[in-house]
């Protein structure tokens, strides 16, 4: 995206109500594209990081606050991000090293491997960032390399306090990837998944899991403790997941109604870490401030899907 478009993306999304920035990219792909790195090198960059700030800093001037997940990042990487994010993610998706293996979906994938991603879950506890980890389910691993998976996050959380939300995440098959003709886990494989997490985390992580991946699962997930969706753009369509289109926000508020529940919308920053001085970097206390003033004067639920989606699955 040019500089224009990003502007252009975050103008309409802030039109929309929405409140939040995501940020998504690879692990580093300056290293991999050279055409890439040239395109940094022509925006004034020399490193996607610092395209991030640059995008993080217009995204707050357009009142949104961003939340980014670029894949590994180091500490220094971590302390400019955190001057202009909320949030920063990164899917640890499985602990388990077998994953690596010849045949398995993490082989010739270095950026997966499970230590580099539990130090960079560690070195943003050291930094007080607020943080979004999860658990990738139907990729070939075991339950007890799920429930290592889950153990690893609380025992993180246990030692900084940083992990606001634990996304479960079931695969989904698509053209043009080598699994595309894999098995994908049942609704109530995830089901029982989150009812494992709910008990193998503390009360105070969240539980999260794509509402689009799930569309007729609403009900069996918030039994199971789901209570997050995480985001729903009303701009963008899930680019990972083209086929699966955001749902509308009244019929997901109704479905919640119906479980005893209602639907509130957040920032990428939970409560508890907002008011806390640890975790919001000074530079970013003011937009933090407007925005939670945006949240509690705008109304809820003016949602209509991006053009660019299929059709709505509640339609």
């Amino acid at each position: 995206m040019s500089d224009n478009e990003i502007g252009a993306s975050l103008q309409e999304g802030r039109a929309h109500g929405c409140v939040e920035a995501l940020f998504c990219i690879g692990d580093k792909p300056e290293r991999s594209f050279t055409t890439y790195s040239e395109l940094l090198a022509s925006r004034g960059h020399d490193s996607t990081v610092s395209w991030l700030v640059a995008a993080g800093r217009s995204a707050i001037e357009h009142g949104l606050l961003p939340h980014t997940n670029a894949g590994l990042l180091t500490r220094d990487d971590m302390i400019r991000l955190k001057a202009v994010n909320a949030s920063l993610g990164l899917m640890l998706e499985n602990t388990s090293e077998r994953m690596m293996a010849r045949g398995m979906p993490h082989f010739l994938a270095p950026d997966k491997a499970p230590s580099l991603r539990l130090e960079m879950l560690r070195i943003a506890g050291e930094l007080s960032i607020p943080f979004t980890t999860g658990l990738l389910i139907g990729i070939g691993e075991t339950e007890r390399e799920r429930i290592d998976t889950l153990i690893a996050i609380r025992d993180l959380h246990a030692q900084f306090g940083h992990i606001q939300e634990v996304i479960i995440q079931n695969f989904r098959v698509r053209p043009a990837i080598p699994m595309h003709a894999a098995e994908e886990p049942s609704l109530l494989d995830l089901a029982r998944t989150i009812a494992i997490a709910r008990l193998v985390l503390p009360t105070d992580v969240s539980i999260q899991a794509p509402p689009n991946l799930s569309p007729n699962g609403t009900r069996l997930l918030i039994q199971a403790g789901l209570n997050d969706f995480g985001g729903v753009s009303p701009v963008t369509p899930d680019y990972i997941n083209p086929a699966y289109p955001w749902p509308q926000l009244t019929q997901l508020a109704a479905e919640c109604a119906e479980s005893g529940f209602a639907l509130s919308p957040r920032l990428p920053i939970y409560k508890t870490y907002a008011s806390d001085r640890r975790f919001v970097d000074p530079a970013l206390s003011p937009a933090l401030a407007r925005a939670e003033e945006r949240l509690a004067a705008e109304p809820h639920f003016r949602f209509q899907p991006p053009a660019t989606s299929v059709t709505s699955v509640h339609a």
